[in-house]
């Protein structure tokens, strides 16, 4: 088992290491007569930020000058006139290029995605199954997450009694902390049977969490931030309670146990706990989705502060440089705090709504729930 674990992740990387492109940028920088004036184009700050935390079909690495090393990722592409299509996104050129009559918008509804044009020229979207920058890093997270976990399992199923030592001792206690005070006592008796569930949630946000906030590969893709990837996650909850959920969760919902006028003739009781069916995984989609993507922006905010001020002198450059890297570093620690914040937060609140979805759930479950959707 083993080595078959260790020769996927060998075709992993020599996938992605396959795609390593390093090329130069098309743009052609004419050196001004000395007579003129350089004139710099001024730093687009909201653009730079939204641009860093979009997702790509190409992951920059680093940049030298006009040389850049990107890791060109696969394009999956099905057009309704000519098909499908399969090729690697450096035949985009960083996306100032056409190729087989498709490019990546600039502007527009689509801006960041590939499109096609038809006869008369309006942007078409085709069936994009590209593995974007976000997808790449959803594999590479998941698979040094099952590398760890299984590392972790194989050290305590060989030595049980020297488990509680390094980093296995902190696994251990993470995985008993969770289990012991999160998920027992707010799931109830039958907590084992949802443990599984609960504990991929709370080290899959964390472990993404963590990578984000490297700055270099295979870190720094928004990947919680992006809401996509935390709607599939709310999906998730939303099926685990409503699909596990008892007679008497649906009792609740359709037949509230409130004055009859409530539900009789109009049923505003029944409306709104079918409604909180629904805002309950919308509220762990948007905390999750908000505090992620809010965090990545102030920290790119506050590096973006050394180059807005260069044009105001080297003595206010200067300091406002100091206090970016000052601020930038403060940030990044309060940030690795909100990792583990925010995934301790909605494995919390799913535990919560599992539990209040099973027959033995408690009143402070419900005003945990309620405070969670307000």
């Amino acid at each position: 088992m083993r080595y078959k674990f260790n020769y996927i992740l060998l075709l992993v990387i020599m996938f992605y290491a396959s795609s390593l492109n390093i090329g130069a940028a098309n743009s052609v920088i004419d050196h001004p007569a000395p007579e003129k004036a350089v004139v710099e184009e001024e730093l687009n700050v909201k653009e730079l930020i939204l641009g860093h935390l979009a997702d790509s079909y190409e992951w920059h690495v680093w940049s030298n000058g006009e040389k850049h090393i990107t890791i060109s990722l696969p394009v999956i592409l099905h057009s309704k006139s000519s098909g499908w299509h399969f090729f690697s996104s450096s035949k985009f050129n960083h996306g100032n290029s056409i190729y087989k009559g498709f490019q990546i918008a600039s502007k527009g509804e689509y801006n960041g995605k590939i499109v096609e044009l038809d006869g008369e020229g309006n942007e078409i979207r085709p069936l994009d199954l590209s593995m974007t920058k976000n997808a790449a890093a959803l594999i590479i997270n998941s698979i040094i997450l099952i590398a760890i976990i299984l590392a972790v399992a194989r050290v305590m199923k060989r030595d049980p009694l020297k488990s509680n030592k390094g980093f296995t001792g902190l696994m251990e206690m993470v995985i008993l902390m969770i289990e012991d005070e999160v998920i027992k006592p707010t799931v109830g008796k039958d907590y084992k049977r949802y443990s599984p569930f609960l504990l991929t949630v709370f080290f899959f946000i964390f472990i993404n969490n963590l990578i984000g906030l490297i700055p270099f590969f295979p870190g720094g893709a928004n990947v919680t931030g992006n809401i996509a990837v935390t709607m599939v996650l709310a999906i998730a909850t939303f099926i685990v309670v409503n699909f596990t959920g008892s007679k008497a969760y649906y009792k609740e919902i359709f037949w509230p146990d409130v004055p009859t006028w409530l539900k009789v003739p109009f049923p505003l009781m029944p409306i709104i706990e079918v409604v909180g069916i629904f805002t309950k995984p919308f509220a762990l989609m948007i905390r999750l989705f908000a505090n992620i993507m809010a965090g990545h922006a102030i920290v790119l905010g506050l590096t973006c502060l050394v180059f807005i001020t260069v044009s105001l002198g080297p003595a206010i450059n200067s300091s406002m440089t100091a206090l970016s890297v000052v601020f930038s570093v403060f940030i990044n620690f309060v940030e690795l705090l909100v990792a583990f914040i925010q995934a301790y937060v909605f494995t919390l609140l799913s535990a919560v709504f599992v539990g209040l979805a099973r027959d033995d759930h408690s009143e402070d479950n419900k005003k945990v729930a309620e405070s969670s959707v307000t």
